[in-house]
């Protein structure tokens, strides 16, 4: 009788056809139309910033596991992943040494010091984000720069002083624009033609990358329709303009690219839609009444932390389970 090896693991019982240097190369599919756009808006500076993040996640993960004595797992794609996500979050034009370390920090303490993927509690992407806007907030936000193009030398000649430094949102917190103007802003939001990070300010080219990410079947809706309705109904209930807060910022690409990464986020529809609700409650709070003027990157880690505890009062009933007493 041959011998037959059976591998017993704890629910849920999830197979894919899909390997993660799949879904991961995939991603990275996904996102080159946002990355090429961010290029083309704010120049070759932006691509640097694109080959330097990359480079620093596989490197750091690389060289971390080769000093741990671990397998070489950079062939996975989901270093590559990080590094591009870390690159598209921060500013177009900022110091180059900035996405190299948060690259570092996502890869060695938020990835692997955690076990490596799929035992992270925090997106690595985001957590690079946060600790780069905690560490250097001055230099972590000066590279915010206008295409120079005729629509963005056309606002910045109606006198708007800041725009070289100064994104939408931040221009609306800071009371700048506000009202029927800022319908004037919706084809540079959707179209990219605007301030913003490097992969958030087209979101045209963010929702072909998520139609490729659906139709490949490795997210669904849920998450990011209801974060972006959420968003969308909160600020329009306090009288602000919804459109321009889901085309503003990073929430489509908050909402589709990281909100749904498979680690972070619950596995069951049910936990899906409160994780969702809560990333937009979150993000229309800080929006509305924060000090920043931006709140998708802070939102979508808070929730990862929560992600446990949606999970144990969103799990499945058990098949055979009795209640109550026999």
């Amino acid at each position: 009788m041959a011998n037959t090896k059976l591998q017993v693991a704890p629910a849920p019982h999830i197979r894919s056809g899909a390997s993660t240097p799949v879904i991961m190369r995939d991603v990275v599919i996904a996102l080159m139309p946002a990355a090429i756009s961010g290029v083309y808006f704010f120049g070759l500076r932006a691509a640097v910033s694109i080959v330097c993040s990359v480079a620093a996640t596989v490197g750091a993960e690389y060289i971390f596991e080769k000093i741990a004595n671990k397998p070489a797992t950079i062939g996975d794609w989901s270093a590559a992943v990080t590094g591009l996500l870390i690159a598209m979050v921060l500013p177009p034009h900022v110091p180059v040494w900035i996405p190299v370390i948060s690259g570092v920090f996502a890869i060695g303490v938020v990835k692997l010091l955690f076990g490596g993927l799929g035992h992270n509690v925090f997106n690595p992407a985001l957590a690079g984000r946060a600790f780069a806007t905690a560490a250097w907030p001055a230099l972590a936000t000066a590279g915010y720069i206008w295409p120079a193009s005729a629509e963005g030398a056309l606002w910045a000649a109606r006198g708007f002083d800041a725009m070289s430094t100064a994104t939408p949102l931040t221009l609306w917190k800071m009371g700048d624009i506000g009202g029927a103007a800022m319908t004037k802003l919706y084809s540079s939001l959707f179209m990219g033609n605007i301030a913003g990070s490097l992969g958030e300010t087209s979101a045209l080219a963010l929702l072909i990358g998520a139609f490729y990410l659906l139709w490949r079947e490795h997210i669904s809706l849920r998450i990011p329709v209801t974060y972006i309705v959420t968003v969308a109904v909160i600020t329009g209930l306090y009288g602000q303009d919804p459109l321009f807060h889901v085309l503003s910022g990073g929430l489509i690409l908050g909402a589709f690219f990281m909100a749904t990464d498979y680690v972070t986020s619950p596995i069951n529809p049910k936990g899906q839609v409160i994780f969702g609700i809560g990333c937009g409650i979150l993000t229309a709070l800080i929006r509305l009444f924060g000090g920043y003027p931006e709140g998708v990157c802070y939102s979508i880690l808070f929730m990862n932390y929560a992600v446990p505890l949606i999970a144990r009062f969103t799990r499945p009933k058990r098949f055979g389970e009795v209640t109550g007493r026999a």
